[in-house]
């Protein structure tokens, strides 16, 4: 079943996150490897929904903890830092929440990675401890392409798979 952001109901959209998000957890069923979840997470989400135009993860640079470093993704070329509180990215790890843009060109500070990415919802990943690890990042190149249904299902999949 395949997903087009404006043509489902938002029943349909969770349905098609539960699944996904069994088909996830099942293939990472004992693998450890943080990269290795980041990947599969980042091409089993792209694969499952169309509209995602770049999905991937930006890691907390362990070197610089204000900092994030591109991490596994999908998509065309992504920024390689980016500074906590710089564009949707840094601000949702600077503020430790989900940040949904429905236009990225009105966000204020937006870092153009990719002109034709519209709207765009970032995730914070925690681990274990509730350390901030990572964000998720996912952009679509049409406007308001995400809601609140894609919130809750991604940060729950961040937490069961992360944390």
């Amino acid at each position: 079943m395949a997903y087009a952001a404006r043509d489902d109901r938002p029943a349909d959209k969770a349905a098609r996150y539960a699944e996904v998000e069994a088909e996830i957890l099942a293939v990472l069923d004992g693998e450890p490897n943080r990269t290795a979840r980041m990947a599969t997470v980042a091409s089993m989400l792209a694969d499952a929904f169309p509209a995602f135009f770049w999905t991937g993860f930006y890691v907390v640079d362990p070197d610089k903890a204000d900092e994030l470093v591109v991490g596994p993704y999908q998509g065309t070329l992504g920024c390689l830092r980016i500074a906590f509180g710089r564009g949707v990215c840094g601000t949702a790890a600077r503020d430790r929440s989900t940040q949904i843009v429905d236009d990225v060109h009105a966000f204020p500070g937006h870092i153009a990675c990719d002109s034709r990415s519209a709207s765009e919802i970032v995730v914070p990943v925690f681990d274990a401890s509730g350390a901030l690890i990572a964000v998720f990042d996912v952009d679509a190149t049409e406007t308001s392409a995400f809601d609140a249904v894609d919130a809750r299902a991604l940060e729950g999949l961040m937490a069961r798979v992360f944390g």
